[in-house]
């Protein structure tokens, strides 16, 4: 049976970033039999995804952006994939559709990063398109609940979990990051504007210096979405990457938000996950990780 929701979705724009997740997204569709487009963003998109891209196109060219999506048919946009840096107001002064636009994208480009990306929606929303996310039209790349390799939490990890999980939820009503470190029944790590990636590497210098004192590996990594986060254009993302930097800084696993989560390469991700002896687990939330932890 179809998923009603991908039958209400008619053809597709990736709009790609940087990394390799566009690639994921595009291959993923494509076994679907599903139609679509890939626009690069110029200076961001990878080499890849430039290849496979309809069009490339910079900041200042927001109406040849527009005029491709509606020549091309796409009345939904993904936006996928990392943006490093915000443009600067010079870099927008490009085609008259831009010009035209200027006090909405001008507006777009003030405020903090969660501001930033629902008025980037409201933009593409008054142009006629509809934003849409991983879970509408790729959802299996989504975490689901529950163990997802095959190794199993100890129940001395579940108090970890359970204080990490609910330092993200402090940290999400802060607007401030998804991610928290728990070890040995102490938080010893938030993230903040740096990442996930740098908190986790700040994890393993304190083990290296002898701040954090746990014998052998212990503690986890917990990475959750934000109370009220568009989950359509910033899920919090998992990789290969993030297994190596967790077993660096000593970690007994990590645990993401199901279906709220995204795991980059995720037969990799899992595989690699396995072979480190890493648990990775999908939860649904504060009462899944207290239940699950009796």
């Amino acid at each position: 049976m179809a998923n009603p929701v991908e039958e209400q979705i008619g053809r597709l724009a990736l709009i790609a970033g940087n990394g390799s997740l566009p690639g994921q997204i595009a291959d993923a569709l494509a076994s679907e039999g599903r139609e679509f487009e890939v626009i690069a963003i110029k200076g961001e998109a990878n080499a890849a995804t430039r290849h496979m891209a309809g069009v490339i196109l910079g900041w200042g060219e927001v109406g040849r952006l527009y005029n491709f999506l509606k020549n091309n048919g796409c009345d939904d946009v993904l936006l996928i994939g990392g943006v490093t840096r915000r443009p600067d107001f010079t870099s927008i002064f490009g085609d008259f559709g831009t010009f035209r636009r200027l006090p909405s994208i001008f507006r777009a480009l003030t405020g903090g990063d969660d501001s930033l990306l629902t008025k980037v929606i409201r933009l593409f929303e008054k142009e006629g398109f509809r934003v849409v996310g991983i879970k509408d039209v790729v959802p299996q790349l989504l975490a689901s609940s529950g163990v997802l390799g095959n190794v199993q939490p100890k129940s001395k990890d579940w108090h970890d979990l359970e204080l990490a999980l609910k330092a993200t939820e402090k940290l999400g009503e802060l607007d401030i990051g998804q991610a928290a470190v728990a070890v040995g029944g102490r938080v010893i790590a938030l993230e903040g504007a740096e990442g996930t990636d740098a908190m986790l590497v700040r994890c393993a210098d304190l083990k290296n210096s002898g701040r954090v004192r746990n014998k052998g590996r212990s503690g986890v990594l917990v990475k959750t979405a934000k109370p009220g986060q568009d989950l359509r254009v910033d899920l919090p993302t998992i990789g290969p990457k993030t297994i190596e930097l967790a077993v660096s800084a000593g970690l007994c696993g990590i645990a993401v938000e199901a279906y709220g989560a995204l795991i980059s390469n995720k037969e990799e991700t899992l595989k690699k996950a396995d072979s480190e002896g890493l648990f990775l687990i999908g939860i649904d939330g504060s009462s899944d990780a207290e239940e699950a932890g009796k």
